[in-house]
């Protein structure tokens, strides 16, 4: 408040008190709010265009009916009624017939196979999808021959384009509207995701979550728990460590840790004190998630998978649920995280056990003693440099 009252320029014949302040201010941020809307509008409504015209290009066959120019023809008449106007290159509006074409491959009905999926991003990211409807017609959004998807208004059109020319299904690419809708990734972000083909390494961890949770929250969880984790940010001493080793590497670089878990981890503390019977245990690392509003119990083990380890994370899944959490938080999640393990053994030592819980691999530790010293190093550089100088000599021979 006292900086948009510094701001304030006062004219001639005028009183600048509180008042007048508190309702400039109030001023200021609704014409920032209106903004805000109107671009959301914009957006949402040349997406609409995109989608309709992509649409026409197929429907109406327009490069057998009026030639294989057709699409160039319409970018010039686009561009010379509305000059001032961009998007309406050649090359744009082959994208937008590819972004219709893409989602209504099978079949002239939109998106039918993947009807479940669009619901639960719908359902995700309902407050964003209000607002957004309240600025569009509904009218609009229903079409002669293919229903426009709600939730890719919140998605911006490039990101669109990145996505249908990088992505091989309807599966992948919606994964990846999802997570640029969740995490707002920009567009060089969203570039880094397909290239590192984040699709693939998430929701194929090892789980019992669609025989004990909602579809979902199943579904949602499978979506932020990974297969594998990249622990490359942590240093143990030796070749040969413990559990105790690896969790104390890992919340050293908490920050690090959180970022390889994934948007929306909140960390709680390691060696998370329970007391049971009268007996203290301890639970190597505790975690809550916003998004899936539960909490999240890790378990370390810096060795492949035994049976055992399924029946202890069962105890503290359970302990959590009944000694922290609350009516309002969704069942907690078992997440055990091991050097190997094998599938067949991991889902025969989950049955018989009701509470959620998956495991996941990690890879990439560094060794300390596996980096050479300065002194190695130098010795390295003067042997190299050695060979080197024989190489020559013998060259000139």
């Amino acid at each position: 408040m006292s900086q948009e009252k510094a701001r304030i320029i006062k004219s001639h014949d005028i009183r600048i008190d509180n008042d007048y302040a508190d309702w400039i201010t109030e001023v200021k941020h609704r014409y920032r709010s209106s903004q805000v809307k109107a671009a959301v509008k914009v957006n949402a409504e040349k997406l609409l265009f995109n989608w309709q015209l992509g649409r026409d290009l197929v429907q109406k066959k327009a490069e057998e009916r009026w030639g294989a120019g057709v699409v160039e023809q319409v970018s010039l008449d686009l561009k010379r009624e509305f000059p001032n106007a961009e998007g309406f290159s050649t090359s744009n509006l082959w994208y937008m017939k590819k972004w219709y074409l893409f989602y209504t491959q099978e079949e002239e009905v939109i998106l039918n196979q993947v009807g479940a999926e669009l619901q639960i991003l719908e359902k995700q990211h309902a407050a964003k999808l209000h607002q957004v409807g309240k600025e569009l017609s509904y009218e609009n959004l229903h079409q002669t021959g293919g229903e426009f998807p709600l939730p890719f208004v919140l998605v911006p059109w490039r990101h669109h384009v990145e996505i249908i020319t990088k992505c091989k299904s309807i599966d992948e690419a919606l994964f990846y509207v999802g997570k640029t809708i969740e995490q707002g990734l920009s567009r060089d972000a969203l570039i880094n995701c397909i290239k590192a083909n984040l699709y693939k390494h998430q929701g194929k961890i090892v789980n019992n979550f669609t025989e004990h949770l909602p579809d979902l929250q199943s579904k949602l969880v499978q979506e932020v728990l990974k297969e594998n984790y990249d622990f490359g940010f942590a240093t143990v001493n030796h070749e040969i460590y413990d559990e105790a080793e690896l969790e104390e590497s890992l919340t050293k670089n908490v920050t690090d840790l959180l970022l390889e878990m994934g948007t929306g981890f909140a960390f709680l503390g390691r060696q998370k004190e329970i007391l049971v019977g009268g007996r203290t245990r301890k639970i190597d690392l505790l975690f809550y998630h916003i998004r899936l509003r539960c909490y999240v119990v890790c378990e370390l083990k810096a060795k492949p998978f035994e049976p055992e380890f399924a029946g202890k994370l069962n105890y503290y899944v359970n302990s959590v649920d009944e000694l922290m959490k609350s009516d309002d938080d969704n069942p907690t999640i078992g997440l055990l995280v091991c050097s190997d393990m094998d599938n067949i053994d991991v889902q025969w030592s989950f049955k018989g056990i009701s509470t959620p819980m998956g495991v996941a691999t990690y890879n990439n530790i560094r060794i300390k003693d596996a980096l050479p010293s300065q002194e190695q190093l130098a010795d390295r550089v003067r042997l190299l440099q050695k060979e080197l100088q024989e190489t020559k000599r013998l060259m000139k021979k």
